[in-house]
């Protein structure tokens, strides 16, 4: 499976960007879906997932009523939208797909074994 990310930009705070990712080589209708991003200097951290087919969506703290995961498996993508950005914001953020996920591990990093390439998202104060 290869995953192509798109839609990251510069934005003011307060300002929205959709985020979206492709799948291609496999469908990833039964996949967990997450995102995932890295600030400067920091490590890798989970945004949000959803959980295989059943859509269940988990997310981070720091994004929880900002940021909305969805997906449209008929088009094998994920989506990211995210409003209220604020400089904290600011990371390249990366899609992720996992056959193996289980609720318990559907926020890990380590669950996922697909990865895009990155899209740079910076918010500007």
């Amino acid at each position: 499976v290869q995953l192509q990310a798109c839609g990251g930009g510069l934005v003011q705070a307060g300002g929205s960007l959709r985020l979206s990712c492709v799948a291609s080589g496999r469908s990833s209708r039964n996949y967990s879906k997450a995102w995932f991003r890295q600030g400067p200097g920091k490590e890798r951290e989970f945004v949000a997932a959803l959980f295989r087919s059943y859509g269940t969506a988990y997310y981070a703290e720091s994004v929880k009523g900002r940021f909305t995961i969805s997906a449209d498996n008929a088009k094998n993508t994920v989506f990211l939208q995210l409003n209220s950005l604020t400089p904290e914001d600011t990371a390249v953020y990366y899609c992720a797909l996992s056959e193996r996920a289980i609720l318990s591990t559907v926020t890990s990093r380590d669950a996922y074994n697909y990865w895009g390439q990155g899209t740079l998202v910076t918010v500007s104060s």
